[in-house]
């Protein structure tokens, strides 16, 4: 795995930081606790904050920021949620952070296109929030309370992707600033076009290098007439993967399937207080009408039960789904709480989900090994599961360890025909994977894309590719 190289950071150009000051007073700092909040995420990377904080509320005002940056040759690093688990957001060239988290207004619902626009900021439990009373809902859900712009600049995806996809699909255009501080405006409302490069799915997953998302125009759902969740119990993960297999193949359009392995549930147990099997389990959610999640789920029990699934248990209320979800959602922070005062390696892999029992099996054969403690969540209806690898950050040899066990499951991934990562996104941790996934003429056109959007370098710099 990439470590971030230490760069030569020169000081911030005096006449750069007065013109900030000028221009947007005290939502430019330099304070050293604001510094240090907008300087980590959740990885395990230890990188000294960026140079300033600018608190943006409105795209002309990042327009100006990222214009005065590269005027200065300032390095400029999109900030939203601060939920990354990769490093994208670490100053690792120092410069500034341009926070966009008060760009948080919902500025347009069509229910009857199905779509909404949003200024950055605006997070997914917001937005669901302020949908509701139309009757409709958000599905991307990535577990944290996570911004959209940070999601569409990730490719963010989580619980929901097995139905409604991803970011890339339910993106429908943007608006950006680049790296010369222009407004850049691309696609439509309309659901599909043919008109010149996609340039809207260029910047999803582009990670803050070519751009700094200002405004999303998004897919939304109606509310499923009916709810249902379902949790089954499995004697190993592999029978677990083997019936979200076979429920795919099947064709049920199941909406979630998501997967526990033994040590999350004994995690969210603890925080939770759920008294669930600590053996892997399947989390599960149909949507429809009555009959048809009636019919799916019954489909779903029948293929479990033929594969050893037991304790078959429904949540048809709302209250119970949402305490069923809400551990799920709590699985990150409530498997940190196993081991007091450790931090978690994580690294997520997606794969054809014909080889994601294998590939999970192979990865804990290796973790198990190795006797580092860990656990693991998937989204096992579309082939990708992360593995969090708890170490004690006063003992480098665990990180070692873990390093080099997050290193032969990517690298197994890729030899499945996967990817390395299937939502966390490169940042500074998968740099070296992306080169083995695509091979180098891909990542030399990436570069060639880079210089060509940013030929000063200063977007998020030393992200995906390094330098």
């Amino acid at each position: 795995m990439n470590a971030p190289r230490p760069a030569l950071v020169r000081p911030l150009p005096a006449a750069l930081l007065q013109a900030l000051q000028q221009a947007l007073g005290e939502r430019c700092s330099t304070a050293q606790a604001l510094r240090e909040q907008h300087g980590r995420d959740e990885s395990v990377f230890d990188v000294p904050p960026p140079q300033a904080v600018v608190f943006a509320e409105f795209e002309a005002e990042v327009a100006q920021v990222v214009a005065l940056c590269a005027q200065y040759r300032v390095p400029v690093i999109p900030y939203g949620a601060g939920s990354s688990l990769e490093g994208h957001l670490l100053a690792v060239q120092g410069g500034i952070s341009l926070d966009v988290s008060r760009m948080n207004r919902v500025l347009r619902v069509d229910a009857q296109d199905l779509t909404v626009t949003v200024q950055p900021g605006v997070t997914r439990r917001q937005l669901n929030e302020a949908l509701k009373h139309e009757g409709l809902f958000f599905p991307i859900d990535p577990g944290a309370d996570a911004s959209l712009g940070g999601m569409a600049a990730t490719r963010a995806s989580g619980t929901n992707a097995v139905r409604y996809g991803t970011m890339r699909e339910n993106v429908l255009g943007l608006r950006f600033v680049n790296a010369q501080g222009q407004v850049v405006r691309t696609g439509s409302r309309a659901k599909k076009s043919s008109a010149g490069y996609d340039l809207t799915r260029l910047l999803v997953g582009s990670e803050g290098t070519l751009g700094v998302i200002t405004e999303l125009t998004v897919k939304v759902h109606p509310l499923p007439e009916a709810v249902s969740a379902a949790v089954c119990f499995f004697p190993d993960i592999a029978a677990a993967v083997q019936t979200a297999m076979q429920v795919i193949q099947m064709g049920v359009p199941i909406a979630r399937c998501e997967l526990l392995d033994a040590n999350a549930i004994r995690a969210v147990n603890a925080h939770d207080r759920l008294g669930l099997k600590e053996q892997p389990m399947l989390l599960m959610e149909f949507h429809g009408s009555d009959a048809g999640v009636a019919e799916q789920a019954t489909v779903v029990q029948e293929v479990a039960a033929e594969l050893g699934g037991e304790a078959f248990e429904w949540a048809t209320t709302p209250e119970a789904r949402t305490r069923l979800w809400t551990a799920r959602h709590h699985a990150y922070l409530s498997g940190l709480q196993m081991r007091p005062g450790c931090r978690a390696v994580t690294t997520d892999t997606c794969v054809p989900i014909s080889r994601l029992a294998e590939n999970i099996e192979a990865s804990v054969a290796e973790v198990e090994a190795a006797g580092l403690p860990y656990f693991i969540v998937g989204h096992v209806g579309d082939g990708n599961f992360h593995m969090a690898y708890l170490i004690d950050p006063a003992r480098p040899e665990e990180l070692a360890t873990a390093e080099r066990l997050s290193a032969q499951m990517v690298a197994r991934a890729i030899a499945l025909e996967g990817t390395c990562t299937g939502e966390h996104g490169i940042g500074l941790h998968k740099q070296g994977f992306l080169l083995d996934e695509t091979g180098t003429e891909a990542v030399a056109l990436m570069r060639a894309l880079k210089a060509a959007m940013d030929p000063l370098a200063i977007l998020n710099p030393g992200k995906i590719f390094g330098a």
